[in-house]
């Protein structure tokens, strides 16, 4: 009798370490994903089963310290194909380091800089997306982020509900490009308030040359794409500007998030062009700018972003045609958006000559057409080279930015499957094991070859 109460309360203790173990493990288990951070040890990664979305315990991390803490997985996708990732969101005093924009909880993709809107604040639980291309990849690392690639934050957030769609390519050569005039700069550099102002001039001129850049871009592609431009005059000011050591101030579109955001969610626009006054005649030095007149190369979730930087004097010819001083003010808008097709270009694997490379292939800048010539041979691949001609690609004329309109019939791709009941938990316990196990070989194996090269 005895020994069957023992073996009774035997059985007990071992049910009880076993639930104990299961729980610590269910708190703990974050499935199929890695969980990374930028300053180790400092964020905290539970799973969470009473603040939750649905019935399966959310994933949460804590960042009491600032910090970039992430979640990912790596999924398989198909090369050029437009993919949306979702995920309900609820976060609690999220504050962004030095008040960075697009810093929060978010989706990103690690090692790059596409992402969605970062989320702040204490907000309730509402639905995350992020829109993207696949490009020249068939994998990627889709991450759940607190933080982001442009800096750390503090709070907490819980993320739940993960979806991946893959939609259908859009290959039709019409670009669509969003123009924004902003009227008025307020920022405070060095201590001291600059305020600039565009004068109606100005934007009668921008507007002109917008129009001419539409049309220009029509022809020096030779038809291989059609460019239509819609443009908004913003009198908010720019009241934040973003500083680089090797161009000085400009404007990222973080610091016009706000203005912006609502016209571009409402429209699918391929480019974005963000006119600006950043010096006039009293204020001629006092916002640093490192020799720029235009800088692209740049994004806003996916779609190409470039800055256009009216010059200080409203009595220049740089965005105003005339016969005898510039029959080619659209060269700066030209020019950024090529450095979006070449930075596309190179992103799909193709190989072309830089855009800055004119001198190498032997063309000079005109008096009155500045480098047109240049250009429209580079557009077209008629770029004479020791290896034949080059250029950029027809193709990356319809490599545009993945966008909404591009899930009109998509469907989903269940790679973010979460256990339903308790054998399929005991299914993904086992075969997070077996991960463990093949991870630690490989770095065992990794390990012994780096000693073994270090050894020869």
């Amino acid at each position: 009798m005895k020994s069957k109460v023992i073996n009774i309360i035997s059985w007990i203790i071992i049910l009880i370490i076993l639930f104990l173990a299961f729980s610590f493990y269910k708190s703990n288990n974050f499935n199929e994903f890695v969980r990374s951070e930028m300053n180790l040890h400092i964020s905290e990664f539970k799973r969470d089963n009473k603040v939750k979305y649905n019935k399966t315990a959310s994933y949460k991390i804590i960042s009491e310290q600032a910090n970039d803490a992430t979640f990912y997985k790596k999924v398989k996708v198909k090369k050029n194909i437009p993919y949306k990732v979702t995920a309900m969101v609820k976060t609690e005093n999220i504050i962004a380091e030095d008040e960075i924009s697009g810093v929060g909880a978010q989706i990103s993709i690690i090692g790059s800089t596409e992402k969605s809107i970062a989320i702040t604040g204490t907000q309730d639980w509402q639905k995350l997306e992020m829109i993207f291309n696949s490009k020249d990849r068939e994998e990627i690392d889709i991450g759940f982020r607190l933080g982001g690639y442009l800096g750390k934050c503090t709070g907490t957030a819980w993320f739940s509900e993960f979806t991946l769609e893959e939609g259908t390519l859009n290959e039709n050569k019409n670009w669509n490009f969003a123009c924004f005039i902003f009227s008025n700069t307020d920022v405070i550099i060095d201590g001291k308030e600059i305020k600039i102002s565009v004068t109606d001039k100005d934007i009668s001129d921008i507007k002109n040359t917008i129009k001419r850049f539409g049309e220009t871009v029509n022809i020096l592609s030779e038809d291989k794409m059609i460019a239509s431009c819609d443009v908004y005059k913003i009198d908010e000011p720019i009241n934040k500007l973003t500083y680089d050591k090797e161009f000085g101030y400009f404007v990222a579109a973080e610091d016009i998030e706000n203005s912006i955001k609502d016209i571009i969610q409402n429209n699918d626009y391929d480019h974005i062009f963000a006119i600006i006054r950043l010096g006039n005649e009293e204020y001629v030095d006092d916002i640093e700018i490192n020799d720029w007149i235009g800088l692209g190369s740049m994004d806003y979730y996916g779609i190409g972003y470039s800055n256009i930087r009216l010059p200080n004097s409203s009595r220049s010819y740089i965005y105003r045609y005339d016969t005898r001083i510039n029959t080619f003010p659209e060269e700066v808008f030209l020019h950024e958006f090529l450095h979006s097709l070449e930075r596309t270009s190179e992103e799909y694997g193709y190989k072309i000559p830089a855009l800055h490379d004119y001198e190498k292939y032997g063309y000079k800048s005109q008096s009155l057409t500045g480098l047109k010539n240049w250009y429209q041979d580079y557009m077209n691949s008629n770029v004479r080279s020791s290896s034949g001609y080059i250029g950029l690609p027809k193709e990356v004329y319809t490599l545009k930015p993945a966008k909404n309109s591009d899930f009109k019939y998509s469907y989903e791709i269940d790679e973010f499957h979460e256990p339903q009941n308790i054998i399929e938990d005991v299914k993904q316990l086992f075969k997070n094991i077996i991960n463990n196990i093949s991870n630690i070989g490989k770095s065992f194996k990794n390990n012994t070859n780096q000693n073994s090269e270090t050894t020869e």
